[in-house]
């Protein structure tokens, strides 16, 4: 496995914090169950797309397996708001916010997810639960940002990174972030999922495969437009789907492709797969206001 750094603990194959691994043996993707209850009996969310930072001129070849060496991407640096009935409001990922994170990344634009959320009366202990995709800087460091909210994670995402001291593992999970997640395991706030498929909270499904770190995983939920796909890392781009390319830096790139296939046929259409870090959903969907999309 050959890596390289940059700074605080950041990179891991670029500033987002990727991780490359060769010669990894790949892991079987589990066929879907079937559903435990029907989308009708489900709980519908209302899903956002929100932007809270903007990363400038970053490798498309780390992005997209194959893409040529001199393109550069501007990146949407994306959380996901998924309002449901009641009071149970989820956020997919929590962005970052450490100043080191901040100083380092050197964003064009930037807010803490927190705040993006309270200005759109969304206060930040309101959030329910954080669903965490992968260990990396810019989707964790933000989770200590919700006082309530309980964290699910894969556990062996968990296990492969933290150790039981609050250990960094693997340089994929940044040192700060990795003690921050022990210490929420430790105050009985981290939920550790355990494998593929799982229905974790009414209405919203995580599902493993995309291997973009070590158990990386997905969310789909139920909306008013059927189910959608919130691929988080596990698809980067539009671009990944479009010409059937796995994502620049994946533990397998077989099976990430499976994984986005998977996704497709979860979602029913490519429309509904949204992928990690595309400007470009922000320009398919509803605005609610600048740098928040409606997806449902």
């Amino acid at each position: 496995m050959r890596k390289r750094r940059i700074g605080y603990g950041l990179a891991v194959g670029g500033l987002l914090g990727l991780a490359v691994m060769a010669g990894c043996a790949s892991t079987h993707v589990v066929p879907t169950p079937a559903p435990t209850s029907t989308p009708a009996t489900q709980p519908a969310y209302e899903v956002y797309a929100i932007r809270y930072a903007t990363l400038l001129g970053y490798p498309t070849h780390e992005l997209v397996a194959g893409a040529d060496t001199s393109r550069r991407t501007d990146l949407a640096m994306t959380v996901w708001l998924l309002k449901g009935p009641g009071d149970r409001t989820v956020l997919v990922d929590a962005g970052f916010y450490r100043d080191d994170f901040v100083r380092e990344a050197q964003p064009a634009t930037f807010h803490r997810s927190s705040e993006m959320l309270e200005s759109l009366g969304v206060a930040p202990g309101s959030i329910t639960d954080v669903i965490v995709s992968h260990v990396h800087w810019d989707h964790l460091d933000g989770v200590d940002l919700y006082p309530n909210a309980r964290v699910w994670i894969q556990r062996a995402e968990y296990e492969y990174y933290v150790g039981p001291q609050g250990e960094a593992l693997h340089p994929d999970i940044s040192r700060v972030d990795a003690v921050m997640l022990a210490k929420l395991h430790a105050a009985g706030r981290v939920e550790l999922v355990d494998g593929d498929a799982k229905e974790i909270i009414p209405g919203i499904r995580v599902y493993t495969g995309g291997r973009h770190t070590y158990a990386s995983q997905y969310a789909v939920v139920n909306t008013r437009a059927g189910s959608i796909v919130i691929a988080s890392d596990n698809v980067y781009l539009y671009e990944n789907m479009d010409r059937h390319a796995a994502i620049g830096t994946t533990f397998d790139a077989k099976a990430n492709l499976r994984a986005q296939d998977r996704m497709m046929g979860l979602a029913g259409t490519r429309r509904l797969v949204i992928p990690g870090h595309d400007n470009e959903v922000f320009k398919r969907f509803p605005e609610v206001r600048a740098d928040v999309v409606r997806i449902d």
